[in-house]
């Protein structure tokens, strides 16, 4: 079975053919700026695969929480234009006229991770996105858990302390902001980092800051859901010292919670780019039960 996999982001929509989590003819085009433009655009390269190949459905990883009952994507995001309408039906009927299954995109790697990546084979995973804010995923019996209000996994909302959210303290966007503040410079994530190899005070305060709190927010999870493994994604875990200094701080914190028995089973997520295409496909197989 061959899919056309799309995963539509703020900025550009990157689509792929996949056949057995393997993608080829990949590529990309600058996300458009309205929704007419939008369909056009979805709809070029649909027409084009189409005819070129065997394609047997399409498969979209997207923004906002997207309602799998009535076709909906509700919440926010960076493309208003896409939200609050069954635009499942509009994809079926009128754009691709093939099967269609959305999902959201934390989601979408999530199943990318447990099906095929970091966490293969295990059915209880989280799966923890830093980003501009604090996304994720829960996994639960090898499913995804949406949640009443279809916001399982925003783990960004969680309260660190009397007012601010894990998005804000556990971000790298939050730990440029509060530096840059202190210094007057304008300094991104990179930048700070450097410095704070180099020893610069306020740049090591502040980025301790950052990985006290992911560690805090990991640590809170691991023991709310007990999952079998915390797969980390988003820019900042590529980093290789991630991994280390956040099994530090969990070391600290275990010492003021003595009766906590386990350390968190955290690593780093294997797709990272491609993680929402591929999990884009098994969403669709999963809809579909192929």
């Amino acid at each position: 079975m061959s899919l056309l996999t799309f995963d539509i982001g703020g900025t550009s929509i990157k689509y792929a053919k996949i056949d057995n989590s393997n993608l080829s003819e990949k590529g990309a085009f600058p996300t458009p700026k309205n929704l007419d433009n939008f369909y056009l655009a979805l709809k070029r390269v649909a027409d084009n695969f189409k005819a070129k190949f065997e394609i047997n459905g399409v498969a979209v990883s997207s923004p906002g929480a997207v309602n799998k009952k009535n076709g909906v994507i509700e919440g926010a995001s960076a493309l208003p234009f896409i939200h609050n309408f069954d635009i499942h039906k509009v994809f079926e009927e009128e754009i691709f006229r093939l099967p269609v299954s959305i999902e959201n995109d934390a989601n979408c790697a999530a199943l990318a991770e447990v099906n095929f990546g970091a966490a293969k084979g295990l059915s209880d995973v989280l799966f923890v996105v830093l980003g501009t804010g604090v996304g994720g995923s829960i996994v639960m019996d090898g499913h995804v858990h949406h949640g009443k209000h279809l916001f399982g996994g925003e783990f960004g909302y969680m309260l660190m302390n009397e007012t601010d959210s894990f998005s804000t303290l556990g971000t790298t966007v939050g730990m440029a902001e509060r530096y840059n503040k202190r210094t007057g410079k304008n300094l991104d994530a990179f930048g700070i980092f450097e410095l704070a190899a180099k020893g610069h005070v306020i740049a090591e305060e502040e980025k301790q800051i950052f990985l006290f709190n992911v560690a805090k927010g990991i640590f809170n999870l691991a023991y709310s859901f007990d999952p079998e493994k915390i797969v980390i994604g988003g820019g900042v875990s590529q980093a290789d010292w991630l991994i280390p200094e956040l099994q530090k701080e969990f070391k600290k914190i275990m010492t003021h919670i003595d009766i906590a028995p386990f350390m968190p089973d955290i690593v780093t997520c294997k797709f990272k780019n491609e993680a929402n295409l591929i999990g884009a496909a098994v969403d669709f197989m999963e809809t579909f039960n192929k």
